[in-house]
């Protein structure tokens, strides 16, 4: 299991991805909020604001809440403004960690991320100090049942995207963030709605970790998914499936 699933989607912590609604729609919301703020308030002509859009709706937010971000963002109510800050640095096991956040406080959002890395054994870094270890790349996610391996294929490399990566849950379709508004569309046109649609970070190799680390590591990751400052948590970490399976039980 490859730390290039992202956190939230390792079996590991399977029982604890249903986080509470709210804690979820805060960090939504902060999203809609800077991207009507940094571009117009039309998802049609703002991608990161249709992609946090697209987000809010997977996740059942009501449509009212999601205007009031909208709003608020675009200087229709008052609110507060969020700094975007990515700090990166090293699990257990040397683990190369990036944390991307929305925050209106950068000191009290440094000093918290910091203490989740002192705490697990890890070390904070510069910024780039592990940046250069990831891709910047478009994922653009279909469930399963949207198509077949090779139709999707297909229909991505005539998109004009990188690659394709299926299996019996989902294809993630990945493309240069050059090429992510073109791929997109030509996708939706053709399968409709993505099941989510955004620029991610994707290790460019893993980092295995044993069965004596990864609950440390993993602890780490929570913590900080679990922080309402916190927006994407990415780790170049890999686990062998028979020790995920020891982990889970």
């Amino acid at each position: 299991m490859a730390g290039h699933s992202q956190f939230k989607n390792i079996m590991f912590r399977k029982g604890a991805q249903d986080k509470k609604r709210g804690k979820v729609f805060t960090k939504l919301i902060r999203e809609l909020t800077t991207a009507a703020r940094m571009g117009l308030p039309d998802p049609s002509a703002n991608p990161r604001l249709r992609a946090a859009v697209l987000a809010a709706r997977q996740a059942n937010m009501p449509k009212d809440t999601v205007d009031r971000a909208i709003k608020r963002g675009a200087g229709a109510e008052a609110g507060e403004n969020y700094d975007e800050v990515r700090y990166e640095g090293y699990g257990p096991g040397g683990v190369a960690v990036i944390v991307e956040a929305l925050t209106d406080n950068r000191n009290r959002t440094a000093s918290d991320i910091r203490a989740a890395f002192t705490k697990a054994s890890g070390a904070l870094g510069e910024t780039n100090s592990v940046a250069f270890m990831f891709d910047r790349v478009a994922e653009i996610v279909y469930p399963a049942a949207a198509a077949s391996a090779d139709d999707m294929l297909e229909a991505a490399i005539e998109a004009g995207a990188d690659d394709v990566e299926s299996d019996d849950e989902r294809h993630a379709v990945l493309a240069t963030p050059e090429d992510f508004n073109a791929v997109r569309d030509a996708l939706e046109r053709r399968f409709g709605e993505a099941q989510s649609a955004r620029l991610v970070w994707r290790p460019k190799t893993t980092s295995p970790v044993d069965e004596e680390t990864a609950p440390s590591l993993f602890k780490l990751l929570e913590t900080l998914e679990d922080s309402d400052d916190v927006q994407n948590v990415y780790a170049n970490f890999e686990v062998a499936e028979d020790v995920m399976t020891r982990l889970s039980a």
